[in-house]
């Protein structure tokens, strides 16, 4: 019972900050696709808890719609926290989608210990 309220407590926490970028004006203003669809089909995927597991075809099919290096340039440190920007890396990879070498993510530059 114990684990079953803190993952639900960790799972809330990550969409609150998935939330507070991926809402936020200047980042839907700016970034191109479907912000929302992202948050909710690829949250799991990128937690910084938990193995690196391969994106399902929902999460990819958002992910080839939004303008990744766009949302990157907005991560702030407190959803850096909380999501894992080498998962990040790896769920755009095996999207078909990968993010360019010297992409700042956050406060990371992408190289090649991010990428794969």
């Amino acid at each position: 019972m114990a684990i079953s309220i803190t993952r639900f407590t960790f799972f809330a926490l990550l969409m609150c900050s998935f939330a507070m970028i991926l809402s936020n004006k200047v980042v839907s203003a700016q970034c191109s696709g479907d912000m929302q669809g992202l948050m909710e089909q690829c949250a799991r995927y990128v937690q910084k808890s938990g193995p690196q597991i391969p994106p399902s075809a929902s999460c990819c099919a958002v992910v080839k719609n939004v303008d990744l290096a766009c949302v990157c340039s907005h991560i702030t440190n407190e959803v850096e926290g909380i999501i894992s920007m080498e998962k990040s890396a790896f769920i755009a990879q095996a999207c078909g989608k990968p993010l360019v070498r010297g992409t700042q993510c956050g406060s990371k530059i992408l190289d090649n210990s991010l990428l794969v």
